[in-house]
Protein backbone atom coordinates (compact mmCIF):
# COMPACT_ATOMS: atom_id res chain seq x y z
CA UNK A 1 0.00 0.00 0.00
CA UNK A 2 0.98 3.58 -0.51
CA UNK A 3 2.79 5.20 2.02
CA UNK A 4 0.19 7.36 4.32
CA UNK A 5 0.25 9.79 7.26
CA UNK A 6 1.25 7.73 10.70
CA UNK A 7 -2.22 6.65 12.22
CA UNK A 8 -0.70 6.24 16.01
CA UNK A 9 -2.63 9.26 17.42
CA UNK A 10 -6.69 9.32 16.88
CA UNK A 11 -9.07 11.56 14.60
CA UNK A 12 -8.99 14.30 16.37
CA UNK A 13 -13.06 14.53 16.41
CA UNK A 14 -15.64 11.44 15.90
CA UNK A 15 -19.48 12.98 15.00
CA UNK A 16 -22.11 11.79 18.40
CA UNK A 17 -25.00 12.17 15.45
CA UNK A 18 -25.31 9.61 12.67
CA UNK A 19 -23.21 9.88 10.13
CA UNK A 20 -24.29 10.44 6.41
CA UNK A 21 -22.92 7.57 4.24
CA UNK A 22 -23.24 7.43 0.47
CA UNK A 23 -23.10 4.72 -1.39
CA UNK A 24 -21.59 3.95 -5.18
CA UNK A 25 -23.38 1.08 -6.34
CA UNK A 26 -26.17 1.17 -4.52
CA UNK A 27 -28.56 -1.29 -7.03
CA UNK A 28 -25.66 -4.36 -6.83
CA UNK A 29 -25.47 -6.61 -4.38
CA UNK A 30 -23.13 -5.19 -1.67
CA UNK A 31 -25.02 -2.25 -2.09
CA UNK A 32 -27.93 -4.04 -1.23
CA UNK A 33 -26.00 -6.07 1.83
CA UNK A 34 -24.98 -2.62 2.88
CA UNK A 35 -28.83 -1.37 3.52
CA UNK A 36 -29.83 -4.43 5.57
CA UNK A 37 -26.14 -3.81 7.72
CA UNK A 38 -27.42 -0.20 8.34
CA UNK A 39 -30.82 -1.83 9.67
CA UNK A 40 -29.06 -4.30 11.99
CA UNK A 41 -27.96 -0.93 14.19
CA UNK A 42 -25.04 1.46 13.20
CA UNK A 43 -23.10 5.06 13.26
CA UNK A 44 -24.51 5.78 10.19
CA UNK A 45 -27.21 6.93 8.37
CA UNK A 46 -27.94 6.69 4.98
CA UNK A 47 -27.31 9.78 3.48
CA UNK A 48 -27.02 8.74 -0.62
CA UNK A 49 -27.62 6.05 -2.94
CA UNK A 50 -25.84 6.31 -6.65
CA UNK A 51 -26.51 4.05 -9.67
CA UNK A 52 -24.99 4.00 -13.21
CA UNK A 53 -27.05 6.10 -15.39
CA UNK A 54 -28.86 3.19 -16.98
CA UNK A 55 -29.90 1.78 -14.07
CA UNK A 56 -33.80 1.12 -14.25
CA UNK A 57 -33.85 1.97 -10.39
CA UNK A 58 -33.38 5.50 -10.76
CA UNK A 59 -35.91 7.93 -9.39
CA UNK A 60 -36.82 5.03 -6.86
CA UNK A 61 -36.42 5.01 -3.45
CA UNK A 62 -33.12 3.05 -2.24
CA UNK A 63 -34.95 -0.42 -0.44
CA UNK A 64 -34.19 -3.44 0.71
CA UNK A 65 -35.44 -5.97 3.53
CA UNK A 66 -36.50 -3.76 6.38
CA UNK A 67 -38.10 -0.50 6.80
CA UNK A 68 -38.01 1.90 3.86
CA UNK A 69 -34.85 4.50 3.40
CA UNK A 70 -36.47 7.18 2.35
CA UNK A 71 -33.39 8.06 0.04
CA UNK A 72 -34.14 7.98 -3.63
CA UNK A 73 -31.23 6.44 -5.85
CA UNK A 74 -29.60 8.80 -8.29
CA UNK A 75 -27.09 9.15 -10.95
CA UNK A 76 -25.60 12.31 -9.57
CA UNK A 77 -22.75 11.74 -7.58
CA UNK A 78 -22.30 15.35 -6.35
CA UNK A 79 -25.59 16.01 -5.14
CA UNK A 80 -26.00 12.76 -3.20
CA UNK A 81 -21.97 13.62 -1.71
CA UNK A 82 -23.44 16.91 -0.24
CA UNK A 83 -23.46 16.76 3.58
CA UNK A 84 -21.94 13.44 3.41
CA UNK A 85 -19.43 12.00 5.99
CA UNK A 86 -18.24 9.45 3.80
CA UNK A 87 -19.07 7.36 1.16
CA UNK A 88 -18.69 3.53 0.20
CA UNK A 89 -17.90 2.31 -3.52
CA UNK A 90 -19.05 -1.04 -4.43
CA UNK A 91 -19.63 0.31 -8.11
CA UNK A 92 -18.04 -0.93 -11.06
CA UNK A 93 -14.21 -0.39 -12.07
CA UNK A 94 -14.95 2.21 -14.87
CA UNK A 95 -17.11 4.40 -12.24
CA UNK A 96 -14.44 4.31 -9.55
CA UNK A 97 -11.57 7.38 -11.05
CA UNK A 98 -15.04 9.74 -11.50
CA UNK A 99 -16.41 8.85 -8.39
CA UNK A 100 -13.13 9.64 -6.40
CA UNK A 101 -12.76 13.06 -8.24
CA UNK A 102 -16.42 13.97 -7.04
CA UNK A 103 -15.61 13.03 -3.49
CA UNK A 104 -12.23 15.00 -3.40
CA UNK A 105 -14.11 17.76 -4.84
CA UNK A 106 -16.49 17.23 -2.15
CA UNK A 107 -14.12 16.67 1.15
CA UNK A 108 -15.62 13.48 1.45
CA UNK A 109 -13.32 10.55 2.51
CA UNK A 110 -14.20 7.30 0.68
CA UNK A 111 -13.96 3.33 0.83
CA UNK A 112 -13.31 1.36 -2.58
CA UNK A 113 -14.58 -2.16 -2.12
CA UNK A 114 -14.36 -2.53 -6.06
CA UNK A 115 -12.18 -4.32 -7.83
CA UNK A 116 -10.86 -4.73 -11.66
CA UNK A 117 -10.20 -0.83 -11.93
CA UNK A 118 -7.03 0.47 -14.65
CA UNK A 119 -4.57 2.14 -13.84
CA UNK A 120 -5.83 5.24 -15.15
CA UNK A 121 -8.52 4.96 -12.62
CA UNK A 122 -5.59 4.36 -9.80
CA UNK A 123 -4.06 7.37 -10.51
CA UNK A 124 -7.27 9.22 -9.89
CA UNK A 125 -7.68 7.32 -6.49
CA UNK A 126 -3.98 8.51 -5.68
CA UNK A 127 -4.93 12.25 -6.93
CA UNK A 128 -8.10 12.13 -4.69
CA UNK A 129 -5.85 10.59 -1.23
CA UNK A 130 -3.78 14.13 -1.67
CA UNK A 131 -7.14 15.58 -0.24
CA UNK A 132 -9.23 13.20 1.02
CA UNK A 133 -8.48 10.25 3.45
CA UNK A 134 -9.30 6.75 0.43
CA UNK A 135 -9.40 3.36 2.08
CA UNK A 136 -8.97 0.65 -0.81
CA UNK A 137 -10.00 -2.40 0.32
CA UNK A 138 -10.80 -5.66 -2.53
CA UNK A 139 -12.02 -7.37 0.37
CA UNK A 140 -13.70 -6.09 3.44
CA UNK A 141 -13.85 -8.73 5.63
CA UNK A 142 -11.91 -7.97 8.87
CA UNK A 143 -10.97 -11.76 8.70
CA UNK A 144 -9.52 -11.29 4.73
CA UNK A 145 -7.41 -8.52 6.67
CA UNK A 146 -6.13 -10.75 9.21
CA UNK A 147 -5.13 -13.47 6.46
CA UNK A 148 -2.86 -10.68 4.61
CA UNK A 149 -1.41 -9.99 7.70
CA UNK A 150 -0.87 -13.93 8.57
CA UNK A 151 0.40 -14.68 5.03
CA UNK A 152 3.12 -11.98 4.90
CA UNK A 153 4.61 -13.07 7.75
CA UNK A 154 4.58 -16.88 6.59
CA UNK A 155 6.26 -15.85 3.68
CA UNK A 156 9.15 -14.07 5.53
CA UNK A 157 9.55 -16.84 7.73
CA UNK A 158 9.28 -19.55 5.04
CA UNK A 159 12.09 -17.46 2.21
CA UNK A 160 11.67 -18.42 -1.39
CA UNK A 161 11.98 -22.59 -0.36
CA UNK A 162 8.33 -22.71 -0.01
CA UNK A 163 6.70 -22.40 -3.56
CA UNK A 164 3.43 -20.62 -2.91
CA UNK A 165 -0.02 -21.13 -4.51
CA UNK A 166 -2.80 -18.99 -4.51
CA UNK A 167 -6.49 -20.01 -5.15
CA UNK A 168 -9.50 -18.65 -5.19
CA UNK A 169 -13.60 -19.48 -5.53
CA UNK A 170 -16.29 -16.45 -6.65
CA UNK A 171 -19.70 -16.70 -7.89
CA UNK A 172 -20.30 -17.49 -11.85
CA UNK A 173 -20.92 -13.42 -12.82
CA UNK A 174 -17.92 -11.82 -10.79
CA UNK A 175 -16.51 -9.51 -13.27
CA UNK A 176 -12.80 -9.85 -12.76
CA UNK A 177 -10.18 -12.45 -12.01
CA UNK A 178 -8.41 -12.87 -10.23
CA UNK A 179 -10.06 -11.33 -7.57
CA UNK A 180 -8.42 -8.59 -5.96
CA UNK A 181 -8.29 -9.89 -2.94
CA UNK A 182 -6.08 -12.87 -4.74
CA UNK A 183 -3.73 -10.50 -5.95
CA UNK A 184 -3.76 -8.97 -2.33
CA UNK A 185 -2.48 -11.67 -1.09
CA UNK A 186 -0.03 -12.12 -3.95
CA UNK A 187 1.32 -8.89 -2.97
CA UNK A 188 1.48 -9.45 0.65
CA UNK A 189 3.96 -12.50 -0.27
CA UNK A 190 5.83 -11.03 -2.72
CA UNK A 191 6.24 -7.52 -0.92
CA UNK A 192 7.50 -9.91 2.26
CA UNK A 193 10.30 -11.86 0.26
CA UNK A 194 11.30 -8.15 -1.46
CA UNK A 195 9.78 -8.94 -4.88
CA UNK A 196 6.98 -7.52 -7.08
CA UNK A 197 4.44 -9.34 -7.61
CA UNK A 198 4.30 -8.00 -11.28
CA UNK A 199 8.09 -9.72 -11.90
CA UNK A 200 6.74 -13.24 -10.02
CA UNK A 201 3.09 -13.91 -10.79
CA UNK A 202 2.09 -16.57 -12.96
CA UNK A 203 -1.63 -16.41 -13.59
CA UNK A 204 -1.59 -19.31 -17.01
CA UNK A 205 -0.19 -22.96 -16.91
CA UNK A 206 -1.30 -24.63 -20.29
CA UNK A 207 1.15 -27.50 -22.38
CA UNK A 208 4.95 -27.97 -21.78
CA UNK A 209 5.53 -25.54 -18.99
CA UNK A 210 8.68 -27.09 -17.87
CA UNK A 211 9.68 -27.26 -14.25
CA UNK A 212 8.17 -24.52 -12.04
CA UNK A 213 10.31 -21.45 -11.52
CA UNK A 214 11.81 -20.83 -8.24
CA UNK A 215 9.96 -17.54 -6.58
CA UNK A 216 6.93 -17.86 -8.49
CA UNK A 217 3.77 -17.29 -7.22
CA UNK A 218 0.59 -19.10 -9.14
CA UNK A 219 -2.89 -18.26 -9.46
CA UNK A 220 -5.78 -20.48 -9.76
CA UNK A 221 -9.45 -19.38 -10.35
CA UNK A 222 -12.69 -20.74 -9.92
CA UNK A 223 -15.75 -19.18 -11.20
CA UNK A 224 -19.16 -21.23 -11.03
CA UNK A 225 -22.24 -21.44 -9.19
CA UNK A 226 -23.02 -18.90 -6.23
CA UNK A 227 -19.83 -19.22 -3.90
CA UNK A 228 -19.72 -15.94 -1.94
CA UNK A 229 -15.48 -16.20 -2.04
CA UNK A 230 -12.78 -18.62 -1.17
CA UNK A 231 -9.14 -17.75 -0.93
CA UNK A 232 -6.44 -19.89 -0.27
CA UNK A 233 -2.83 -19.61 0.04
CA UNK A 234 -0.56 -22.61 -0.02
CA UNK A 235 3.31 -23.05 0.91
CA UNK A 236 4.53 -26.00 -0.39
CA UNK A 237 8.11 -27.63 0.45
CA UNK A 238 9.41 -30.98 0.24
CA UNK A 239 7.79 -33.57 2.66
CA UNK A 240 5.21 -30.42 4.11
CA UNK A 241 2.56 -28.23 3.36
CA UNK A 242 1.13 -25.19 5.02
CA UNK A 243 -2.59 -23.39 4.07
CA UNK A 244 -4.02 -20.85 5.24
CA UNK A 245 -7.89 -20.40 4.08
CA UNK A 246 -10.53 -17.79 4.26
CA UNK A 247 -14.18 -18.63 3.32
CA UNK A 248 -17.35 -16.43 3.61
CA UNK A 249 -20.53 -17.84 3.55
CA UNK A 250 -22.12 -14.73 3.65
CA UNK A 251 -21.52 -11.09 2.22
CA UNK A 252 -23.37 -9.47 5.33
CA UNK A 253 -19.91 -10.33 6.43
CA UNK A 254 -18.20 -7.83 3.76
CA UNK A 255 -20.96 -5.40 4.26
CA UNK A 256 -20.16 -5.09 7.99
CA UNK A 257 -16.61 -4.63 7.13
CA UNK A 258 -17.43 -1.94 4.92
CA UNK A 259 -18.78 -0.58 7.71
CA UNK A 260 -16.22 -0.92 10.27
CA UNK A 261 -13.72 0.97 7.13
CA UNK A 262 -16.02 3.70 6.78
CA UNK A 263 -16.08 4.54 10.47
CA UNK A 264 -12.37 4.21 10.84
CA UNK A 265 -12.07 6.61 7.98
CA UNK A 266 -13.65 9.46 9.80
CA UNK A 267 -11.58 12.07 10.71
CA UNK A 268 -8.31 10.62 9.02
CA UNK A 269 -6.01 12.68 7.43
CA UNK A 270 -5.82 12.35 3.29
CA UNK A 271 -3.75 9.30 2.15
CA UNK A 272 -3.80 6.15 0.78
CA UNK A 273 -4.95 3.23 3.34
CA UNK A 274 -6.20 -0.07 3.73
CA UNK A 275 -8.17 -2.89 5.80
CA UNK A 276 -4.71 -3.72 7.44
CA UNK A 277 -4.51 -0.22 8.80
CA UNK A 278 -8.48 -0.72 10.41
CA UNK A 279 -7.09 -3.83 12.36
CA UNK A 280 -4.59 -1.11 14.12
Amino acid sequence: MTAHPPTSQPPTSRPVRPCALVVFGITGRMGQCLIRALAEGSAFQLHGAVASPESLRLGRECAAEGPPTGVMISADAAAALKGASVAVDFSLGSAVGAHAQACAEAGVPLLVGTTGFDAAARTQLTRAAQSIAVLLAPNTSVGVALLCRLVAQAAQALGEGYDVEISEAHHRSKRDAPSGTALRLGEAVAHARGRSLQDVAVYERHGATGPRTEGTIGFSVVRAGDIVGEHTVMFAAAGERLEFTHRASDRMTFARGALRGAAWLLGRPPGLYGMQDVLT
